[in-house]
């Protein structure tokens, strides 16, 4: 007796489905995952492999060439650099120093820019221009021009002082005067893109709640601090989570302005300066991985405590 196929039917009963293989069938269901796949590959080799390289080195005594024979040491590497208190930890506290310091004038002085340009007035749009100016230069360029501005015999900063009977300073010059002078300069380029972002969420944010505490008497400060922070607070800690990560990562304005090893005294030797000079000066490529690898643990670190507290400020 002949057996009789019944045909599928197309989903909602719109015709008749052809019979397809189950491998088109499961592609089809996951096609979305097919069509991403290649992407996701690329970017995570671009990620693992030079993770994993840099790993690698870390547990090795390679030195000299990253092609010449190396040993195995294990963590030697790692307790020499968590045992070094004369260039890693203090370039530990230049890197946190550094970054809490300039995060910290360019969240507040982006936020009092952001508000003055939220309101619309006369002669706005080139006020803003103005003010992003900074952000389109390069790093390395802010540095040099600032190395001028700041240099204590022909720059500019001690000819203002001394129109106003306040003697030369050494600026970048000086041991103790260096660190918060490239965090001046950091601060002068970066607040632009904090006051961007800030902007955005001001820009977003709904006039009612606004309205309802100008009727209900609050003033300015008072409609600040509880209707528009609060409301702002993602955008907020957006801001500090992406200048947060490029400030940790700061190289080419402490480079530019200081040369290798962060000055004569490393003392703009950040983390980054510091596994520059590991590699690229005495080519100890084996302990300058580990470096890198522990400011990556530190980087991630610090990430996952920022969205931690971004996914609470959203509840």
């Amino acid at each position: 007796m002949a057996t009789v196929t019944t045909p599928r039917r197309a989903p909602g009963g719109a015709g008749v489905m052809p019979d397809t293989p189950g491998w088109a069938r499961w592609a089809n269901d996951h096609r979305k995952w097919l069509f991403a796949a290649p992407a996701m590959v690329f970017v995570a080799a671009l990620i693992v492999i030079p993770l994993g390289w840099t790993a690698w080195l870390s547990l090795t005594d390679a030195e000299g060439s990253v092609r010449a024979e190396s040993e195995f040491v294990g963590f030697q590497n790692y307790l020499d650099v968590l045992s070094d208190t004369d260039r890693f930890w203090p370039a530990v506290g230049r890197t946190a120093a550094f970054t809490v310091v300039a995060l910290l004038f360019e969240v507040v002085l982006g936020m009092a820019v952001a508000l003055l340009l939220w309101r619309p007035f006369k002669g706005q749009k080139w006020v803003r221009v103005a003010i992003l100016m900074p952000l389109v230069a390069t790093p390395v360029a802010v540095g040099m021009m600032w190395r001028l501005i700041f240099d204590p015999n022909i720059g500019l900063a001690n000819q203002v002082l001394g129109w106003v009977g306040i003697g030369p300073q050494p600026w970048l010059a000086g041991q103790h005067s260096a660190l918060p002078t490239t965090i001046f300069i950091d601060v002068w380029q970066w607040t632009p893109m904090v006051v961007l972002i800030l902007l955005a969420g001001l820009t977003s944010l709904s006039e009612e709640p606004q309205e309802a505490a100008r009727i209900d008497g609050a003033s300015s400060w008072q409609r600040f601090r509880h209707v528009t922070l609060p409301l702002l607070m993602p955008t907020v800690i957006v801001a500090i989570l992406l200048r947060g990560i490029d400030a940790l990562k700061t190289f080419d304005i402490l480079y530019a302005t200081k040369g290798r090893g962060g000055g004569s005294f490393h003392e703009v030797e950040t983390l980054n300066v510091y596994a520059y000079g590991l590699s690229f000066d005495y080519n100890e490529y084996g302990v300058s991985s580990t470096v890198l690898i522990l400011f990556f643990l530190i980087i991630i670190g610090s990430m996952w405590a920022l969205t931690a507290r971004r996914k609470e400020a959203k509840r």
